[in-house]
């Protein structure tokens, strides 16, 4: 099928990223319209992303402006006024700025479409998930986006992902997502409470991007890549860790009911909320975010120089994780299984062609040989009652705490820092 760019016809006013490398992500992207039974582009759905591109979270944004003033100027947010409201409201903030006020009487005020039992049941899924889900999320949720040009080439701007904070950044992103399986984590402070962690470190996150956005704007290429960090590219980061985390956890082995799918769907859609995602791009029916994905995938650009050097830090880095429990002898030889194995696992995923894009030996298939059927067993057999589903969930704890020691090693487990 022709392109609009091989037409000669591509829209004016978007970046000139948007729907670049269609015909390339027409390819990548068959399985994906299969299994959203797409039987079409939608033009007006392929507009709405291009749009996005150059829009960004208003209240985030206004936050950041409020953050970087000087101090003693009307309105200056500092540090402690942040970190007092993102653990006990702003209401705990005596006299709060305007831009402080604005940001968290958003973010506290819970939409009517949140079920909390529902998002504490995502929870649940999630952590019974286990070790599937942190390959999934590294492999797919991660590595396989840096085949697209745009936000790699912002990660290697800031420094993140690259070099010695790759495995800093890896840890940070492991820890968030673990604090969202937590019953309650996502709660909001109130009166005589605080936070939940998962809610404290998502917002927390979502402020640290407004000030990326804030401090790169200036500097960055818009008319190629839209805005730092825009309502699209948080769109494709969300269904990279709803949808594409049920699609990958299955291509494991792992059966994901239809209940528990929609449990996940709705948890990620509550976080794309707290994130400042635009509520078009907000949804918890699992076929709507495949469907969304196919066509925000159509947009995007061919694969930049960042995303071999992210890609590559990725994997090597594996090798530089502490592996609690092993003899400092043999902690080497670990690392170098772990790389194999994620190179294994990555060949399948992606296939041997965006493997030498992305600058990545290709490996034989043999994580995948002895996970599905170790899948099976868990999660088929024995996931099937109670009993093994409990069992499932404690496993996927030891399997989180694991993770969390590997990668922080004797660093203290935090999301990064705000700057001053």
């Amino acid at each position: 099928m022709t392109t609009l760019a091989q037409q000669g016809t591509q829209p004016t006013g978007f970046p000139t990223r948007f729907r670049e490398g269609e015909a390339r992500s027409r390819r990548l992207g068959r399985p994906l319209r299969l299994l959203g039974r797409i039987a079409e582009v939608d033009e007006d759905l392929m507009e709405r992303i291009g749009r996005a591109f150059s829009e960004r979270d208003e209240a985030g944004a206004r936050l950041a402006e409020a953050i970087r003033m000087r101090a003693g100027t009307p309105g200056k947010v500092t540090m402690t006024q942040l970190r007092t409201a993102l653990e006990h409201g702003a209401a705990a903030v005596e006299s709060p700025p305007p831009a402080l006020a604005d940001f968290f009487a958003q973010v506290e005020a819970t939409p009517d479409w949140v079920d909390w039992d529902l998002v504490d049941e995502g929870g649940h899924v999630f952590t019974r998930l286990g070790q599937n889900a942190a390959d999934v999320l590294l492999q797919l949720s991660l590595i396989s986006g840096y085949r697209f040009g745009g936000p790699p080439d912002l990660l290697v701007a800031t420094g993140g992902l690259t070099g010695s904070t790759t495995r800093r950044r890896l840890a940070e992103t492991q820890h968030w997502a673990v604090s969202l399986r937590k019953p309650g984590a996502l709660r909001p402070p109130e009166p005589g409470s605080v936070s939940g962690e998962a809610w404290r470190l998502t917002v927390h996150v979502r402020a640290m991007h407004a000030l990326v956005n804030a401090g790169f704007e200036e500097r960055w290429d818009t008319s190629r890549w839209g805005l730092p960090i825009n309502q699209a590219d948080q769109a494709a980061t969300l269904g990279l860790f709803d949808g594409v985390l049920i699609i990958g956890c299955r291509a494991l082995g792992v059966p994901i009911s239809r209940q528990d799918a929609r449990a996940l769907m709705h948890l990620w859609k509550y976080v794309g909320w707290l994130m400042g995602v635009d509520e078009d791009f907000l949804v918890d029916n699992e076929w709507e975010r495949h469907r969304i994905n196919y066509h925000v995938l159509l947009s995007q650009a061919e694969i930049s120089e960042a995303g071999p050097q992210l890609a590559q830090a990725a994997v090597d880095v594996q090798r530089d994780r502490s592996y609690p429990g092993w003899p400092g002898s043999l902690e080497r030889v670990r690392g170098w299984y772990e790389k194999e194995r994620v190179l294994s696992m990555l060949t399948v995923f992606l296939g041997t062609r965006s493997m030498h894009e992305l600058g990545l030996p290709t490996r034989p298939p043999w994580a995948h040989a002895y996970l599905l059927p170790l899948n099976l067993l868990r999660h088929r057999v024995l996931g099937r009652t109670a009993r093994g589903r409990d069992r499932l969930e404690r496993r996927g704890e030891r399997n989180a705490d694991s993770l969390l020691a590997s990668y922080f090693g004797r660093e203290s487990a935090a999301v990064g820092n705000l700057p001053e």
